[in-house]
């Protein structure tokens, strides 16, 4: 498969944006963009964005729109995503959904293919709210769905399961109502430019993945390219 346009997925936290983001991109042969991945690149090679960036993401103070969509720009331009690429988790707002707009079509990519990965806030919390990573190796488990076979205690390594601070409930619920204020209205926007598909992720992760493969598909026979 090839992507010849932007690729898009929208979904909550707990949606599994990130893990199906990178399947889609390596099946697909096209770069997998985050924002904090572009930003994190262009300090690292000493752009003049990346020297502007570096001190705000240092102070931990958010990054303008006008400086996130100079990144996206300057991202865009490198070889690697002359065939497309994949956005996981951008954008966020109306404003930078329409600034990606302008920028897609000035490089010629056209207008996106979106993807809302839709579960329920129940479904959410259980994902989100079970979550548990080791301290040593970076796995992660689900005390609901995926436990250790000890409790607490990493399976590999022995390492100590802990819990991220935003992934307790209090926190979760303030994470999906921001959510639905600032992100999900990007659902409508796309949905009336005739681009958006949606997808159940609720259902297991290799169920999901076979539904993003049909969306591909099916977008390259109506018109040759996703």
């Amino acid at each position: 498969m090839a992507i010849n346009r932007a690729f898009i997925f929208l979904g909550p936290p707990g949606a599994g944006k990130g893990t199906q983001a990178k399947r889609i991109a390596k099946l697909s042969g096209v770069p997998h963009l985050s924002t904090g991945d572009m930003m994190r690149d262009a300090v690292s090679r000493g752009t003049d964005l990346g020297k502007v960036v570096g001190p705000i993401m240092q102070r931990g103070e958010l990054v303008s729109d006008e400086l996130v969509m100079k990144m996206i720009e300057e991202r865009l331009a490198q070889p690697d995503c002359a065939a497309g690429c994949l956005f996981d988790g951008f954008p966020r707002t109306l404003p930078q959904a329409e600034g990606l707009d302008r920028i897609l079509d000035s490089k010629g990519f056209g207008k996106p293919v979106v993807v809302d990965l839709s579960v329920g806030e129940e479904k959410l919390l259980r994902r989100l709210t079970g979550r548990r990573t080791c301290s040593v190796g970076g796995e992660i488990y689900n005390v609901y769905d995926a436990p250790p076979k000890v409790d607490g205690i990493c399976d590999n390594d022995g390492g100590k399961l802990v819990q991220r601070a935003d992934d307790t409930a209090e926190v979760v619920r303030q994470r999906l109502a921001a959510y639905d204020r600032a992100t999900k209205p990007l659902t409508e926007y796309y949905r009336r430019q005739g681009v958006l598909h949606v997808v159940d992720a609720s259902a297991s992760m290799d169920e999901v993945s076979r539904a993003l493969g049909e969306i591909v598909k099916r977008a390259e026979g109506r018109n040759g390219h996703l």
